[in-house]
């Protein structure tokens, strides 16, 4: 199966753009960060090991179709003809492409993390890529909470009151998944959020760091918010 049909499978898309997120007409940086930005959603460390073999698939193929877009003669071929070679250097060596993603973006620091969570955390950014995810999932709170960048399940009661004004002030429309979610799923999800906080509280103790709810905090943050190794784009250069 070639790049584009993988890509339609798990993306839903033969775009190579649409999978980035970018412009047909975007530049090397905005190809880049949104290469780096849909990487925070699907790479394998945000995921269970059940999960990991699924999630290491998509983060492989995402990293293929950065590949060809950041090349200037296949992204020209792909541009022009709408297709990719897949005999081509880019495509048919085989990559560690995990350790292709760290090379592109530097490892942070849990400082570094802590003052992105700051500075996205109710800012415009923040704001359209909730009402996108609201979208792009049809108000699949589930979806939603595992998308959003740095949002700790706990956090729910905040995503959703955001969406609930966006619906009233008909930016989005009201998806029934979101209006009528069945109390199961949400008790799920505060289950899960309690998961969180224990598991926290155990990292916690393992790396002997002292009680408090900025480190839990940040904990929470590095293990399951998808924080942990990038923030932001801003760290990108």
């Amino acid at each position: 199966m070639g790049l584009l049909e993988l890509c339609e499978e798990v993306f839903g898309t033969a775009d190579l753009y649409q999978v980035l997120g970018v412009r047909r007409e975007a530049s090397d940086g905005e190809v880049r960060r949104g290469y780096h930005k849909v990487s925070l959603q699907v790479h394998p460390d945000r995921v269970g090991e059940g999960d990991k073999e699924d999630a290491t698939r998509r983060f492989q193929i995402l990293g293929k179709v950065y590949s060809v877009l950041s090349d200037k003669d296949q992204r020209a071929v792909y541009d022009e003809q709408g297709t990719v070679d897949e005999d081509s250097d880019v495509l048919s060596q085989d990559r560690d492409w995990e350790a292709y993603w760290r090379l592109l973006f530097k490892k942070i620091s849990l400082e570094d993390i802590q003052a992105f969570e700051k500075t996205y955390k109710g800012s415009e950014e923040e704001l359209a890529d909730i009402k996108q995810a609201y979208l792009d999932f049809k108000g699949d709170m589930d979806q939603i909470m595992e998308s959003v960048l740095c949002v700790q399940y706990t956090e729910e009661p905040r995503i959703r009151n955001i969406i609930q004004q966006a619906i009233d002030a008909r930016e989005v429309p009201s998806y029934n998944a979101f209006v009528k979610e069945a109390k199961q799923k949400m008790n799920a999800r505060k289950r899960r959020a309690q998961e969180e906080a224990k598991e926290a509280e155990m990292s916690r103790k393992e790396l002997g760091l002292d009680e408090g709810v900025d480190n839990l905090k940040a904990l929470i943050q590095v293990n399951l918010a998808g924080c942990l190794k990038v923030a932001t784009t801003s760290f990108m250069f």
